[in-house]
């Protein structure tokens, strides 16, 4: 299978998976047109659509494509059956298509239904994991969210983050101005630099990768547990989540 990313909006990303026979699998279309074009481009036939959760930049572009493609399967969670989802999946559900077999895995935080799929090595996770950071809390709370990054963080260290926005670089800027000295912080937000620079996407990442870069990954790491210290007294790693959010959201 090959994996493709369609940019769509400002910073979204609807990922494509396909064979060599052209079948394809597409996920988060948030809006129709670049997929039917990406479709056209490359002869694909879709053979299901993925959806992680129920926001319209995800889910905009489902009943179009089901114009275009009226039998084609769309998964999701409960709260995406108003978006198109026909096949309603939950957590620790299978889904098997083309040659793969997906795990549904619950990520409540970002909303509260939110879902991943995960078929090795691929993860797609919508606006749960970022690379460098994590989903805002719309719906969920910061210990749903916690949950869902222990829960991702047992996947291997091969797994795919396919996540659904270009928000890495300012992720980075984020975990620099946290530990700014970080030998792999300071790495991974150079070669970011660099990539962005060129206006080339920096997704998929590597779970291995986001465990050393990605500060909400990191909640027991000595250095960041001192360096919050100087501004509180927290030591539990669910406190140290919740702040980071808190910070990243008025960064």
């Amino acid at each position: 299978m090959n994996l493709n990313s369609i940019s769509a909006f400002q910073d979204n990303y609807i990922w494509v998976l396909n064979n060599d026979q052209g079948k394809c699998i597409i996920v988060d279309p948030g809006e129709a047109q670049p997929v039917l074009k990406a479709l056209e481009e490359n002869q694909w036939q879709p053979e299901a659509i993925l959806l992680t959760h129920h926001h319209n930049d995800h889910v905009g572009g489902v009943k179009e494509l089901l114009k275009k493609y009226p039998g084609l399967v769309v998964y999701g969670p409960e709260e995406t059956q108003d978006k198109g989802t026909n096949r309603v999946v939950k957590d620790g559900d299978l889904v098997n298509i083309l040659e793969y077999e997906f795990t549904v895995i619950a990520t409540p935080g970002h909303t509260l239904g939110h879902i991943c799929f995960y078929s090795p090595p691929y993860l797609f996770c919508g606006d749960t994991m970022f690379s460098g950071g994590c989903g805002r809390l719309f719906e969920g709370t910061s210990n749903d969210m916690f949950d869902s990054f222990q829960i991702l963080n047992m996947l291997p260290n091969d797994t795919l983050i396919c996540c659904a926005h270009e928000y890495t670089l300012s992720n980075m800027k984020f975990s620099l101005s946290i530990l700014p000295d970080d030998k792999e912080i300071n790495r991974y937000c150079r070669k970011v630099n660099e990539l962005r620079a060129k206006n080339q996407s920096t997704l998929p990442s590597s779970l291995a990768n986001e465990r050393k870069i990605n500060l909400f990954l990191r909640t027991d790491d000595v250095d960041l547990i001192d360096k919050i210290n100087k501004e509180t007294n927290l030591q539990q790693p669910r406190q140290i989540f919740a702040w980071l959010r808190t910070k990243k959201d008025s960064f």
